[in-house]
């Protein structure tokens, strides 16, 4: 499928402010070469930061014009830490930046993207983050793209959080401190989270910002996503207890995906066998997810908002081995990636 994004690239010169870019990509491919090719140009600073590629990506990078930064290898691997790198290597050498554009390397910038996005920052002094519609590049290759695309599909206006993919207004970004390094998922509303806290805004405009390539084609991979959640939403809960951050998340995953099917199994065994009758809540939720979807998009067939239900309702089992493997990753102190590419 052809990219949808716009072709036109704003003039760094005439965006309202002054913004540098920061994409982050580990073994990307040609999925860098194509989120670095919507954004390298004369005019705009552009750093990569590589998390230990050995497929070439840093000295693509290079190629194509993109200032680069190797992660060291004696500290572990996160986006969080390589995002921070970023930002501050673009201060440092390029003083006088506005905002910061981050980019996950598997994506790619639409064109008119940053033109939009700065007006929005520029017209509100309290913003500190815009974000706009990601999408998926092949949706219809397989049901995990699909539902990534879905997921993309955010509501327009005020939002608690954004994605990878969003421009920051420095000033933000410096009163927060940026990310948290040792954050292996959810970093990005873990750092919203506390932006909002110190009287920031994030807000999602109606906008296109960029293409999405998962390229998600087996059921693990879709289990390993899921599993990432499950382990940002109890790290985010951990850093934030007192606030009730990320709390319903972590009480859902455990509920729907470890203690129900546990407690209603052991009674079926040690009560009776009719209490096993319970299970039939699974199918009941399973319709209910389906059916508020069909009515929120009416213009999908009833087959995608099942798939759809299946995929939230059937997530919840990775997402709760997720919160209890990040209980046993905090205790032994581990920081290592959880990776479904």
């Amino acid at each position: 499928m052809e990219s949808k994004l716009a072709s036109t690239q704003a003039d760094p010169q005439e965006l309202p402010m002054a913004i540098g870019v920061v994409a982050i990509g580990r073994n990307e491919g040609e999925r860098l070469r194509r989120c670095l090719a919507s954004v390298v140009r004369p005019g705009c600073a552009v750093v990569y930061v590589d998390s230990g590629s050995h497929d070439g990506s840093a000295e693509m990078a290079r190629e194509m014009g993109a200032e680069v930064i190797d992660l060291n290898l004696s500290f572990p691997f996160t986006a969080a830490r390589a995002r921070n790198e970023g930002w501050r290597h673009l201060l440092e050498h390029h003083p006088g930046l506005a905002a910061v554009q981050f980019l996950d390397g598997d994506c790619e910038l639409d064109g008119t993207w940053l033109d939009k996005a700065a007006r929005a920052l520029q017209a509100q002094s309290t913003l500190a983050v815009v974000c706009g519609r990601r999408r998926e590049r092949r949706p219809e290759a397989t049901i995990y793209n699909r539902m990534c695309d879905i997921e993309w599909d955010t509501p327009i206006g005020p939002a608690d959080a954004c994605g990878g993919d969003a421009l920051f207004r420095v000033g933000a970004l410096l009163a927060a401190g940026g990310y948290d390094d040792s954050a292996i998922a959810g970093e990005e509303p873990e750092l919203c989270f506390r932006l909002r806290e110190l009287g920031w805004k994030i807000e999602r405009i109606d906008a296109e910002m960029t293409m999405h390539d998962a390229d998600m084609t087996r059921l693990k991979q879709w289990w390993q996503r899921h599993k990432r959640a499950g382990h940002a939403y109890a790290s985010n809960r951990r850093r934030h207890a007192a606030a009730g951050f990320m709390q319903a998340q972590v009480r859902s995953a455990l509920v729907w995906g470890f203690v129900l099917p546990l407690v209603t199994l052991l009674l079926g065994i040690v009560v009776s066998p009719w209490t096993l009758l319970a299970y039939a809540i699974y199918p009941l939720q399973l319709m209910r997810i389906a059916g508020r979807f069909r009515r929120q998009q009416q213009a999908q067939p009833w087959s995608i908002a099942l798939a759809y239900a299946l995929h939230c309702l059937g997530g919840k089992f990775a997402e709760a081995a997720g919160v209890i493997g990040e209980g046993r990753r905090h205790r032994r102190g581990e920081v290592s990636l959880i990776e479904y590419k």
